[in-house]
Formats: structure tokens, sequence, C-alpha cells
């Protein structure tokens, strides 16, 4: 397995404990909007009973529909912070990797290589970060020696990324982002799908609350 394939892995498990983790915070956070939630019907009964039953029906369960509009907006807020927490741990997990230089440098040289390899053009232009760009030099020669028939250069204008390449064609028709943005966005699903499976599973939908 590669380094690349390495990395793939450590970002899912990763994204798995960071989930498993937020799980039981968002389990306790449930808990008590339901506790809260019990409580305000309760309340509420109390004071319909003493008014006119038919009236008071009809505003008691307007409220509830207020009440669980504004309960589903604090979910929604509460699943898209997790998602940006997610996400800044991932970029905290590539600086951490990025401080090996050797072992990104042999990942940078992995990433050259395949992304050459998906691209069917014998002259190919590769794009990194400032820094990457001044780190490069040190294993261009290998990777031009794992892609002896290619023509590669060095773009000296850094590329707005956290790390990773993008290599493209030399006239710029045919790309292959390998940063991490690019592979981020390749992996968002796979991503989400772990978040929703395991820290916002079925039994957190507050469904209705008040009438169930």
């Amino acid at each position: 397995m590669s380094q690349v394939d390495d990395l793939e892995q450590a970002i899912l498990a990763r994204a798995e404990q960071l989930a498993r983790q937020y799980r039981e915070r968002a389990n306790r956070s449930r808990d008590n909007i339901l506790r809260e939630a019990a409580e305000k019907r309760r309340l509420r009964e109390q004071r319909e009973e003493a008014s006119a039953r038919a009236l008071g029906e009809r505003a008691f369960r307007q409220q509830v529909q207020a009440s669980e509009l504004t309960m589903q907006s604090q979910l929604d807020r509460t699943r898209w912070n997790l998602m940006q927490s997610v996400e800044r741990r991932l970029a905290e997990r590539m600086r951490l990797f990025m401080t090996d230089e050797d072992a990104y440098l042999a990942f940078l040289k992995d990433l050259i290589v395949a992304s050459a390899h998906a691209i069917e053009d014998d002259r190919l232009e590769v794009l990194a970060n400032a820094a990457d760009i001044k780190r490069l030099p040190r294993v261009w020669e290998t990777v031009a020696a794992a892609l002896p028939e290619r023509d590669l250069r060095l773009v000296e204008e850094p590329l707005a990324t956290l790390g990773g390449v993008l290599v493209r064609s030399a006239d710029r028709r045919i790309r292959v982002d390998n940063s991490f943005e690019g592979r981020l966005a390749r992996l968002g699903p796979q991503i989400t799908q772990v978040i929703f499976e395991r820290l916002l599973p079925s039994g957190l939908d507050t469904g209705n609350l008040f009438t169930g």
C-alpha cells in the first residue's frame, strides 16, 4: 500500500475517531433537549387545560410547531459545526505529517508519479505551495527517474494549498488535483457518511417531540 493510500486511510480513521468522540456529546445534548421539551409540554398542557379546550389545543399546536422549528435549526447548526471541527482536525493531522520532511517528500513524490500516470501527456507541470516548491528539488531527480519519458517542470508560482500537489498538462487542458483540498473534496462524501453514521444516527432525529 502506498503512502497515498495510507494517508487516505488515516484521514478516514481519524474522522471515525472524532465522530465517536462527538457522538457522546451529541447524545447528551439530545437528552437535555428532550427533557426540556417534555417539561415545556407538561407546563403548556397545564395552562391550556384551564382554558377553552378547542381554542387552547389550537394555540398549543402552533407553539409546538414553532418550538420544533427552533430545535431543528439548533440541530442543523450542531451538524455544521461538527463538520467544520472534523475538517479542522484533518488539517491539523496534515500539518503534523508535514513536519516529518522525509516522509512528506516521499509522499509528494508518490503523488506526482501517480498524477503523471493519470495524464496522457509527455509535458507536465507540477504546482505546489511556496514551502513545498523549496522542498521538492531534494527529490526532483528521484521523481524524474520514476518518469523517464515525461518532461516535468516545477512551476515557480505558489499554489494556494495546505499541502500536496496539482499536476497538469503543459497546455493546461488536463489536471489532477492531489492537493490537500482536492483530496479532501474527493473524500468529502465518505467523511460525511462516517459522521452521519457514527455521530448523528437516526436516533438523534427529534421527530415530533411534543405529539409523539
